[in-house]
């Protein structure tokens, strides 16, 4: 069975050839977020490839940011929940594989259109209500952008989670200090979000290491002792955006544009293929 370092290798090189083969794409935020959606998908989420879009009796996950669809694409396909060969069908027309995940296609593993910035939080909310209500023991996953914390409907649904008692997800910012305009300090500063998080009634969790795989694990596992204990959980995971290809790390410029031929061929070279190209 290969490692999830080996998983998150095979992961990274998929976004920058999928990025690439239509010149469109977001692959700096994915990068950043491999090892969150490695550890998540292959080490602590109860999921079922069979996919059934209730999600009753398993763990479901929802994605906010959900421009940085290639890494999730990849991680479905590579967890199972189709061929990895339509990874190749990325942002094509009338592939189910487009540019923001949508219900639409009826693409497995996928169930909510994301890319509305601001509104995964309060679909995640929902899910973790439906499952008490259902008297279903599983959890909420949810991963959110900083940049995208810009948009008040966040803050409305942290108050609602937190006054509702929703302990049964845990959201998780991919706080890369980076959006598509600049860095956040400039854009909008998010100031102390540990300290914010908490006034609004969050168990809040610091990942200082959020491109360490097994320390995200680890910090995962960590959030969930926190379940069933009267607060919304959030962790608040610092990354490297374009983490893995040199020469993406930590600049906002890689947000939303594509490797050319000879960029693509750098990238590759710093990232062992280890399952198998598609």
């Amino acid at each position: 069975m290969a490692s999830l370092q080996e998983i998150a290798s095979q992961i990274r090189r998929d976004i920058v050839r999928m990025v690439h083969g239509v010149a469109s794409g977001h692959p700096g935020g994915s990068l950043g977020c491999t090892d969150y959606f490695t550890a998540l998908y292959f080490k602590v989420m109860k999921h079922d490839p069979a996919f059934h879009m209730d999600g009753i009796g398993e763990d479901v996950f929802f994605l906010s940011n959900g421009h940085i669809s290639p890494v999730f694409y990849s991680t479905l396909a590579r967890a199972g929940y189709f061929d990895i060969k339509e990874l190749s069908t990325f942002r094509r027309l009338n592939s189910r594989l487009q540019g923001h995940p949508a219900t639409h296609e009826h693409l497995p593993g996928i169930r909510v259109a994301s890319g509305s910035l601001g509104q995964g939080m309060s679909v995640a909310i929902g899910a973790a209500l439906a499952k008490k209500l259902n008297g279903d023991k599983n959890l909420v996953f949810s991963l959110h952008g900083d940049g995208e914390l810009d948009e008040g409907q966040n803050w409305e649904a942290a108050m609602f989670a937190a006054h509702h008692k929703v302990d049964n997800l845990i959201s998780t910012v991919d706080w890369n200090g980076q959006q598509i305009d600049g860095p956040t300090a400039k854009v909008m500063n998010l100031g102390n979000l540990d300290a914010k998080f908490a006034a609004f009634g969050w168990e809040v969790i610091h990942l200082e290491n959020g491109n360490d795989v097994d320390a995200v694990a680890a910090a995962l596992e960590h959030a969930k002792t926190f379940v069933g204990k009267g607060k919304p959980i959030v962790i608040l995971m610092k990354t490297v955006m374009g983490k893995g290809v040199d020469f993406m790390e930590g600049s906002h410029e890689w947000h939303g544009i594509a490797p050319n031929d000879e960029q693509l061929a750098k990238a590759l070279a710093q990232l062992p293929e280890t399952l198998g190209d598609y």
